[in-house]
C-alpha cells in the first residue's frame, strides 16, 4: 500500500514547507535529540500530563496511568492547505449543529427522506428530553473535535478526509497546547526560522465562546468546568483548561439546583453558575432524569436547562450527530442545510444495517476496518489487514449477530510523518484533530492535535491504544 509522506515528495525530494526544517534536522546530532526527548519526558512527568490506558492493567486491576509520548518532529501544514481545511471545518460543524437543532425540533431532514429516521430516532444518543428545547443560538456542540486523515491518491497526491466527528466531550486540546510549549522550549531557534501560527490563545477563545453562549440577560456570566473527578482518564486536561481560563474546576457535589437555577458552593456562600463546560457524559449528568445511581452530575440540572437558566457545553443529545451510524449522511446534511457541496470529504462507508452493504462487508472483511457505531478510543473494531484469520472469523459472527451496530470502511493509507523513535527517524502514521468553537461565530486556532501511531505499521493513533502526539505547525505564509 502506498502512503502519502507529509515531509517527502519522493525519497530525495523534500516538500517546500519542510525544507527549512529538514536542513535544521540534518545538522542535529543523535545524542542531542535523545537528550531533548528525555528532557520532554521529564517535564511532562513533572507536570503530570498522563492518560489512563484501560487496556493495560496494574497490580490493582485498574487501568495504568502513563505519559502520552511526545514526538520531537512536528507535523507541518502549509498556509494554503490550512485555509481550505478551515473552510471545510466551518462548513461541517455548522451543518452538524443545524442537524441537531432540526432533529430536536421540526425534523425536516427526516420528513424530506434525506436521512432515514430509524437510525436517528432510535439512536441511544437521541435524548427525548431535548425535544422542543431551545438552546442558545441553536448551538448544540459548542466545542467539536473533528478527526482528519490524509490518504494517498494513485497519482501520489494526498486528499484530506474526515474520519470522525467528536461532538460530545472531545478531548486532547491540552496536549496540543502543551506540545507547542514544549517545542518552543526545546527548539526556540526553529520558531525564529518559521512563521508558525500561534495556538496559545485557545483558552481565551474558549472562555469567550462559553461566555457569549450564556443565558439571555446575563451580563457577567460565571462559567465552570465540570469534571467526573481525578480518576477520569482526561482529568489533567479538565484541570488544565480550568486553570488556563481562570475559572473553577468543579465536581457534581460542588453544584446544586434551587428554583431552577444552578449554584456553586463556595466559602462565601452560593454563587450562581451560568455556563457549564461539562466533561461528563449525558447518562451521568442528572440523576433525576438519566442514571439514578450517578454521583457525578447535578440533580435538577435538566430542569434548570429547560428553564433557560444555564448553558451546557455541549448540550445533551449531541451524540446523535457524531454516532458512526450517522456519519455517512453528513455530506447530505451539508447540502440540505447549507445548499453547498462538502469541502471535506467523508471516507467511503458501508452501513452494515443495509443488506447490500452488509454482504459486501462480509465478503471483504480481511480488507476493511469495521467499527462499532457507538465505539470510541480504538476499541470494538476490526482492522482486517492486520487481523488473523481466526480474529476475522470471530468478528464475522459478532457482525452477523448485530449488523446494525457496525459500519465498515476501506483501510485508508493514512499519511506518514517522520517520527523520532528508538531506532532513529522513521515514518509513522498520523491523523489530526482540529478543535472548532461555535458561538456567535465559528472560530478555531490553526492546526490541532496530531496523533501518531508509534508502533511500526500500526494505523491506530489513539492514546488509549499506545499512540503519541506531535506539535502541529500551520505556517502563516
Amino acid at each position: 500500500m502506498r502512503f502519502f509522506d507529509e515531509m517527502h515528495a519522493s525519497r530525495a525530494d523534500v516538500r517546500d514547507h519542510y525544507k527549512v526544517y529538514d536542513r535544521w534536522l540534518g545538522r542535529q546530532p543523535q545524542d542531542l535529540m535523545n537528550s531533548r526527548r528525555a528532557e520532554a519526558e521529564m517535564i511532562f512527568r513533572r507536570v503530570g500530563i498522563t492518560f489512563a490506558v484501560y487496556g493495560d492493567k496494574d497490580e490493582t486491576g485498574d487501568g495504568t496511568e502513563r505519559l502520552i509520548p511526545f514526538d520531537l518532529i512536528p507535523r507541518i501544514i502549509p498556509a494554503h492547505e490550512w485555509r481550505e481545511m478551515e473552510k471545510g471545518l466551518r462548513q461541517r460543524v455548522t451543518a452538524l449543529n443545524r442537524f441537531l437543532e432540526d432533529i430536536y425540533h421540526d425534523q425536516a431532514i427526516l420528513k424530506a427522506g434525506v436521512i432515514p429516521a430509524e437510525p436517528v430516532l432510535n439512536n441511544a444518543q437521541c435524548r427525548k428530553e431535548m425535544m422542543g428545547l431551545n438552546v442558545p443560538g441553536g448551538i448544540y456542540s459548542i466545542i467539536a473535535g473533528i478527526d482528519i486523515v490524509r490518504a494517498c491518491n494513485p497519482d501520489g497526491s494526498g486528499t484530506y478526509y474526515v474520519l470522525e466527528d467528536n461532538l460530545r466531550v472531545p478531548s486532547g486540546v491540552s496536549y496540543m497546547l502543551e506540545n507547542r510549549k514544549m517545542s518552543m522550549r526545546l527548539f526556540p531557534e526553529l520558531f525564529a526560522e518559521h512563521r508558525v501560527a500561534p495556538v496559545a490563545h485557545y483558552p481565551d477563545l474558549l472562555l469567550d465562546t462559553l461566555r457569549t453562549m450564556a443565558p439571555a440577560g446575563v451580563n457577567e456570566p460565571t462559567a465552570v468546568v465540570l469534571t467526573p473527578g481525578m480518576y477520569n482518564s482526561a482529568y489533567f486536561e479538565h484541570a488544565f483548561l480550568a486553570q488556563q481560563m481562570g475559572i473553577e474546576l468543579v465536581e457534581g457535589q460542588d453544584l446544586f439546583v434551587k428554583d431552577d437555577f444552578v449554584y456553586m458552593r463556595t466559602t462565601r456562600g452560593p454563587q450562581r453558575v451560568d455556563v457549564i463546560y461539562r466533561r461528563v457524559d449525558d447518562d451521568f449528568m442528572d440523576p433525576e432524569v438519566f442514571r439514578k445511581d450517578s454521583t457525578l452530575g447535578v440533580a435538577g440540572l435538566l430542569r434548570a436547562y429547560r428553564a433557560g437558566n444555564v448553558t451546557l457545553a455541549n448540550a445533551f443529545g449531541t451524540g446523535i450527530a457524531d454516532d458512526k451510524s450517522i456519519y455517512p449522511y453528513v455530506p447530505r446534511m451539508i447540502e440540505f442545510y447549507l445548499g453547498e457541496k462538502p469541502i471535506l470529504q467523508n471516507v467511503p462507508t458501508y452501513v452494515c444495517r443495509e443488506k447490500d452493504d452488509l454482504q459486501y462487508t462480509l465478503d471483504h472483511l480481511d480488507e476493511l476496518v469495521v467499527k462499532e457505531v457507538h465505539g470510541a478510543g480504538g476499541y470494538g473494531m476490526l482492522v482486517g489487514p492486520a487481523a488473523t484469520q481466526a480474529e476475522v472469523e470471530t468478528f464475522r459472527q459478532v457482525l452477523l449477530a448485530n449488523p446494525g451496530n457496525y459500519i465498515a470502511q476501506p483501510t485508508l493509507s493514512l499519511s506518514t510523518c517522520p517520527t523520532f523513535v528508538e531506532s532513529g527517524i522513521a515514518p509513522r502514521h498520523i491523523d489530526l484533530r482540529p478543535f472548532v468553537l461555535s458561538g456567535k461565530e465559528v472560530r478555531m486556532v490553526p492546526g490541532g492535535l496530531t496523533r501518531v501511531a508509534l508502533k511500526e505499521g500500526s494505523l491506530v493513533v489513539n492514546s488509549s491504544q499506545g499512540g503519541g502526539t506531535k506539535d502541529t505547525w500551520v505556517l502563516e505564509s
